[in-house]
């Protein structure tokens, strides 16, 4: 069996407008891709940003006849004008066998591994988190994940209370509770990411309890109730803009002499997250990654 894909250049305020055309046509699969190799950084999470020039690519059954299909899209996009449109055919092949070889094993620090549940540990003695793609963020692969499993491995955890501000996909948490924390306390504004995390303390054979997670105003009354005390470490790989408004809270959340983790940072916004948090914090020289920084310290006591 073959496919027949379609393929138009777009922009970002028609991209979802001819995602539904092409849905409502019976599209089996649509991706969107860069047209200028124009980066896009990690968003906060419930946006979708996009590239100013985009390629949205759709399939469709082999049996599809090409040109009642542009005749129907043209009629259906009505009064406006659908873009140029190409058209070729693909062979069949394993989508999601070439989907998964795209996924390996990745080892940060010394001696923490991400694995896909599909592979095999490469070192089954070291701290192995097993973890597939999902849609919550935090696999492993953008570098703000990275610059912080890197430095949660270097680190002593053994017995303490973490929080999560912004958990994503538990990605963090798990690795600090596999590195020895006693219980790691995750917030995130998507439900999707409280779910992504609970599933994936599953995979690893974590016990939720250990791994509460929180919306934000949920997370707010515990501490209200005195339900959750400042910590002993905070991580927060979220975004500059957040952080920098969040300064004087996500200090609050710290215990004296406790460790804090900043990410999500562009390396031109370094300066001003690191003020932000001055009047609370000690930090650690700046380490960088592909353009990206995180921002480790102790509060002052």
């Amino acid at each position: 069996m073959g496919w027949i894909q379609l393929q138009l250049s777009t922009t970002p305020d028609l991209a979802e407008d001819l995602e539904s055309l092409l849905e409502a046509n019976r599209s089996l699969a649509i991706t969107l891709v860069d047209a200028a190799d124009q980066p896009v950084f990690e968003p906060i999470r419930g946006e979708t940003p996009l590239w100013d020039s985009i390629i949205l690519k759709a399939l469709f059954p082999a049996e599809t006849d090409p040109e009642k299909l542009i005749q129907q899209l043209n009629k259906s996009y009505l009064p406006k004008k659908l873009p140029p449109v190409e058209l070729k055919v693909l062979e069949d092949e394993d989508w999601e066998r070439a989907w998964m070889d795209n996924f390996k094993p990745l080892c940060f620090g010394d001696n923490l591994w991400i694995c896909p549940s599909w592979a095999t540990a490469p070192k089954p003695e070291a701290v192995n988190i097993m973890l597939d793609p999902g849609l919550a963020f935090g696999t492993g692969t953008h570098p703000t994940t990275a610059l912080c499993l890197s430095w949660l491995d270097q680190q002593e955890l053994k017995n303490q209370v973490i929080i999560d501000y912004g958990c994503g996909s538990g990605i963090l948490g798990i690795a600090a509770l596999l590195l020895g924390a006693e219980q790691v306390i995750g917030v995130d504004n998507d439900p999707q990411a409280l779910i992504a995390s609970s599933n994936n303390c599953e995979k690893n054979q974590i016990d939720p309890a250990r791994f509460p997670t929180y919306l934000p105003k949920e997370f707010v009354e515990e501490i209200k109730l005195q339900n959750i005390k400042p910590t002993d470490t905070l991580l927060a790989n979220i975004l500059a803009g957040p952080l920098i408004d969040l300064a004087a809270y996500l200090a609050a959340l710290v215990k004296p002499n406790g460790g804090i983790l900043l990410s999500g940072i562009l390396e031109e916004q370094a300066e001003s997250v690191r003020i932000a948090y001055e009047p609370w914090f000690k930090f650690e020289p700046i380490t960088s990654q592909d353009g990206w920084v995180r921002i480790a310290g102790h509060r002052i006591a």
